[in-house]
This record gives C-alpha cells, structure tokens and sequence, in this order.
C-alpha cells in the first residue's frame, strides 16, 4: 500500500481562517490506487515550513507520496516550488508538464502553474494547485501512473521496456 503524506499551504489555512478542501479532495482520489494518507498537515506560505514539512513527511511518516496543495501560482507569497526545489533530489518534469498541458485544455490560466514534481530517497512529491476543481484535473492526469512509478523509485518494478 502506498503511504501518503498532504500538506496543504495556505496561510489562512494555518491559521485556522479557511476549511481546507483540497486536501479532502486529495484524500478522496487516494482511494482510487488503494493508497492510505498517514500524514496530513496545513501550513503556511513560508519556504521552511514548507521545506520542513515536506522533510517530515518523508523522514518520519516514511511517505511514498506527498502532494502538496497551494502556493504554486504567481503572488509573492507562492513559495512551494522553491521549497520543492530546495529539498528534493531530482525533478520529474514529466508529472508537472502533462498536468499543466492537459489544464490549459480546460483553462488558459494553467500555464501560469510554477508547480514541480521530484524526488527525495524513495518518495515522490508533486506539488498541486491550491483550489479543490485545480487539485482534482490535476491529479486525475497522472493518477494512474504513480503507483507505477513510486514502484520503480522504490526499486519494486522495473522501467516500462526494460524487462
């Protein structure tokens, strides 16, 4: 089973201001590859706190996945993919670029997505936008090839034609 962490950005979030309904969309599609969320945090627009939960959830929750919610847009305070960048090992653009080709499909305001998608150890993060309808396009793109590829990061598969 895949074990996965959500950490939703939003500084009213963390502030108890605004109900977070991305991350209650993002845990409802977890159960369409039979994954189970073993961490959930909401946490403010701030590069360390967003550094140190994705560290968190990967070093003491032991996620295979994290995605995070929110903060991948172009205000001042959209700080999650410099944070992703910060901490992660190596990109996999593919996941960001099919996300925002198909979401431009339904709204030209896709393109202005700064999101990112890598790896750190064995887990994948994909950063998602901050709106329920944006997190829900987004992750249904690519919901059907991770468990694939958290297999393959996980050294349990192998690459599609190299067997």
């Amino acid at each position: 089973m895949i074990k996965v962490a959500i950490i939703t950005v939003s500084n009213k979030g963390a502030r108890g201001e605004r109900e977070d309904l991305s991350g209650k969309v993002l845990e409802e599609l977890m159960e369409q590859i039979e994954a189970k969320v073993v961490w959930y945090a909401i946490v403010p627009d701030k590069k360390n706190s967003i550094k140190t939960a994705l560290i968190e959830a990967i070093e003491t929750y032991r996620a295979d996945l994290v995605l995070t919610t929110g903060g991948t847009g172009l205000s001042k305070s959209d700080v999650t993919p410099e944070a992703t960048r910060a901490i992660i090992e190596q990109e996999v653009p593919g996941i960001s670029e099919i996300i925002r080709i198909q979401s431009f499909k339904k709204s030209p305001h896709a393109i202005l997505s700064r999101a990112i998608a890598g790896t750190r150890g064995s887990s994948l993060i994909i950063n998602l936008p901050g709106s329920p309808r944006g997190v829900r396009e987004s992750l249904e793109v690519v919901l059907e090839a991770l468990p694939h590829g958290i297999a393959i990061l996980q050294g349990k598969a192998s690459e599609c034609g190299k067997e």
